[in-house]
């Protein structure tokens, strides 16, 4: 009979645990609701790859430069 108490009292508490995460959760939603929405909207429009400088003649994708052509006389791996 103590390891079934034991083992309901565990889902109580697990029980208990998750809603108090749920209702902090809604309360933190609700108290600064207009803040996260306005920081998710900037999250959102924010691009890693562009500067402040919007004249920045800086490519920001990476480098441009290709790899030299192969030379087909080269031997390589057998298939």
């Amino acid at each position: 009979m103590g390891k079934e108490q034991r083992e309901g009292n565990a889902l109580k508490t697990a029980l208990v645990v998750g809603g108090g995460l749920v209702l902090v959760w809604a309360t933190m939603e609700t108290a600064f609701g207009s803040f996260l929405s306005r920081l998710r909207s900037s999250i959102d429009r924010s691009d890693p790859h562009t500067g402040p400088d919007p004249d920045d003649d800086v490519d920001a994708s990476g480098p441009t430069t290709s790899a030299p052509p192969k030379d087909e006389d080269e031997p390589g791996p057998e298939k």
